[in-house]
């Protein structure tokens, strides 16, 4: 279901930017973490409230 949701959210975004696609993806992921336990929602937060900044950042470094 989350990916099927992922893959609409890319085909409607297609013209759109890298910052909006992940803005968006993000948007999504925190909707999905108020369907976690309690116990697993505070991380899953803060892995959703990554700026796309500190994310195009880190993938940077990644790749080189």
């Amino acid at each position: 279901m989350k990916a099927i949701g992922m893959l609409m959210v890319l085909l409607s975004v297609g013209g759109c930017s890298h910052r909006a696609v992940y803005e968006n993806i993000q948007i999504n992921n925190r909707n999905d973490c108020s369907k976690r336990p309690p116990s697993e929602y505070a991380a899953c937060m803060e892995r959703a409230s990554k700026s796309y900044d500190e994310y195009e950042r880190e993938r940077q470094e990644i790749i080189k």
